[in-house]
C-alpha cells in the first residue's frame, strides 16, 4: 500500500487551511465592526433633508431645514426624505461592497 496517503490534504496541511480560515474570519468580524461604525451622509434637495447612517444601512439620524417643511405639500417633504435615504442606501451600499467582497460577500441583500 506504498502511496497510499490517509490524511489527504495532510496534518500540517489541514492545520495551516484552518489557520487561514480563522484569520479570515477574525479579519470579517473587523470588516462589519468597522461598517457599523462608518458614517454615511445621504442627502436631498440640496442638502436640505440630511440623513446619517452607517454603511449596514442602520440609520441614526435626519435633518431637516425649515425651508422646506411646507404644511401645503407634505408630499415634497416626503419625497425628499425618501430620496436622501435612497442616496444614503447607494452610497452604504459601495461602502459595503469595497469593503465586504473581498470575503465573497454579494451584497447586503438577506444579509441584515
Amino acid at each position: 500500500m506504498s502511496g497510499f496517503n490517509r490524511g489527504g490534504m495532510g496534518g500540517a496541511g489541514m492545520q495551516n487551511l484552518m489557520k487561514q480560515a480563522q484569520k479570515m474570519q477574525e479579519e470579517m468580524q473587523e470588516t462589519e465592526k468597522l461598517l457599523d461604525d462608518w458614517e454615511i451622509v445621504g442627502t436631498a434637495g440640496g442638502e436640505a433633508v440630511v440623513v446619517y447612517m452607517n454603511a449596514k444601512k442602520k440609520i441614526d439620524g435626519i435633518e431637516i431645514d425649515k425651508s422646506v417643511i411646507d404644511p401645503e405639500d407634505e408630499e415634497m417633504l416626503e419625497d425628499l426624505i425618501m430620496a436622501a435615504i435612497l442616496d444614503g442606501y447607494k452610497k452604504a451600499d459601495e461602502v459595503y461592497q469595497e469593503k465586504m467582497g473581498k470575503f465573497g460577500a454579494g451584497g447586503m441583500g438577506g444579509l441584515l
